[in-house]
């Protein structure tokens, strides 16, 4: 579920800014949000995306558990909040899992500035699938984030997304799932995607 912000910074009647208006809305929405479920700001909209199914949860177990067979000196990060504000003036979003050094997130905040993060990654759904192949791709090259992996399930892909200039990825590796996806230096390892 999406709802929709204005794309310019609007006042209302009593000259409240709008996009004051969305932020507060958003705070609400995550301090209600049920267990489970998680609320993002991308674009100026807010999602609510419901708890992932056991499918899409086993996929992000074999990835990250492949990375720590491969990098113990890395974290593997699920349910971290990243601010990304490239993809909206206030972008907040949950990816899937993050990879980055350990102790890159040990303060107690919410949401976390992108700058220690290495791979970050998605596993669509049906919910997810438009958001993860555009407004999170856009914004995670903008913020820099070295490599962007998606698992696409609709179109039974593992995508690679690397060397970020502006808001897109250069360079884009896609293979099958099934087949093994290399996954450069400072990763260095062939993910085995039969797992999924």
């Amino acid at each position: 579920m999406a709802l929709t912000a204005p794309e310019r910074e609007a006042r209302t009647d009593s000259g409240e800014s709008t996009a004051s208006s969305v932020e507060e809305a958003f705070v609400a929405l995550s301090a209600a949000a049920p267990e489970g479920w998680r609320v993002e700001l991308i674009e100026g909209e807010i999602h609510v995306v419901p708890p992932a199914n056991g499918e899409h949860e086993e996929i992000v177990s074999e990835v990250t558990g492949q990375v720590r067979d491969h990098r113990k000196d890395l974290g593997r990060y699920t349910g971290i909040g990243l601010r990304v504000p490239d993809a909206s003036p206030t972008g907040k979003v949950v990816p899937d899992f993050v990879i980055a050094p350990k102790g890159s997130f040990g303060d107690s905040l919410e949401y976390h500035d992108p700058e220690a993060v290495m791979l970050v990654g998605e596993v669509t759904s049906h919910s997810t699938a438009d958001n993860d192949r555009g407004p999170k791709l856009r914004g995670y090259a903008t913020a820099g984030i070295p490599f962007y992996l998606l698992i696409d399930r609709e179109r039974n892909q593992a995508v690679l997304h690397s060397l970020p200039a502006g808001k897109r990825y250069t360079r884009k590796v896609e293979v099958d799932i099934s087949q093994p996806l290399s996954l450069p230096e400072p990763l260095g390892f062939d993910l085995d995607t039969s797992e999924f």
